[in-house]
């Protein structure tokens, strides 16, 4: 479960970042992830959805373990020193620049997002010289040749570059157009590049997932479609994916001996472009 504001610190504050009345997904998954940047609305929000699908935190959870993996795994075995961070929303822990800078402190990290307060939180990660090689680039990913015009200044795409896209997609609602952003990107990637990507569905839990996710649009949040697991691995198209191909995200690489951890509504894998 997500810390109270008291557990926090009371570090939360609603008028965070100038942030609207309406709770927004970032600032949400922050809040399960026990972040503090997130407002009442937010909190309200979570809460709610926590109360139809309590499962979501493990997913929220095993989905930031993913990625930690799922970097770690291209910066010390595949040599990946480019990362791409679509939709790079709030700090909470284990931020993707903090897993790249552990394991490889000689990559690149580009984290894109256009929320108001993400920009705001970046400026003031970058400010402080502790993120080492990493850059913010303020683009919406429904611009793609926009956000990599931009990213173009930061990243050599004529260099293997490691593409992330971690719960996403799923604000992109028609299934087709999500699947041809992802192919605009990597289609402008060089060969040795790799998607990393994750995204809700509704298999596990089941129709508790449907209807969280319906409340949830009610709160004029902007909507998050669950897909199935075979919709999730269409994104990968083209790309040859790393063992054990789309899967939970709970049982992508689990550590040794964690046996076969419980399946979550959060499918994702790894791909690399031949």
């Amino acid at each position: 479960m997500a810390a109270t504001e008291t557990e926090r610190g009371n570090l939360v504050t609603d008028d965070l970042m100038g942030a609207s009345g309406r709770p927004h997904s970032a600032r949400i998954w922050n809040y399960w992830l026990g972040g503090t940047d997130n407002t009442a609305a937010d909190r309200a929000a979570g809460d709610a959805w926590l109360a139809l699908n309590p499962e979501v935190v493990d997913v929220v959870r095993e989905s930031r373990a993913f990625l930690g993996r799922a970097v770690e795994t291209l910066a010390r075995q595949e040599g990946v020193r480019q990362f791409l961070d679509v939709g790079a929303g709030l700090p909470a822990v284990e931020n993707t620049h903090q897993i790249v800078q552990r394991t490889a402190p000689d990559a690149v990290v580009v984290c894109v997002d256009h929320e108001p307060e993400v920009v705001a939180h970046a400026e003031r990660i970058l400010a402080d010289g502790a993120a080492g090689a990493t850059r913010f680039v303020d683009a919406d990913i429904l611009d793609p040749g926009g956000m990599l015009r931009l990213v173009g200044e930061h990243i050599d795409l004529n260099r293997p570059v490691a593409v992330l896209m971690m719960g996403v997609l799923g604000h992109i609602p028609d299934l087709d157009e999500a699947r041809d952003l992802v192919r605009y990107v990597m289609d402008r990637t060089c060969p040795g590049s790799f998607l990393v990507a994750a995204d809700g569905t509704h298999v596990v839990v089941g129709e508790a997932v449907r209807k969280a996710g319906a409340e949830y649009a009610d709160t004029g949040a902007v909507p998050y479609t669950t897909r199935e697991p075979h919709e999730v691995e269409s994104f990968f198209e083209g790309l040859e994916f790393l063992p054990p191909g789309c899967v939970p995200v709970s049982r992508w690489r689990p550590a040794p001996g964690d046996g076969v951890p419980a399946a979550v509504d959060g499918f994702g894998g790894v791909g690399r472009k031949r």
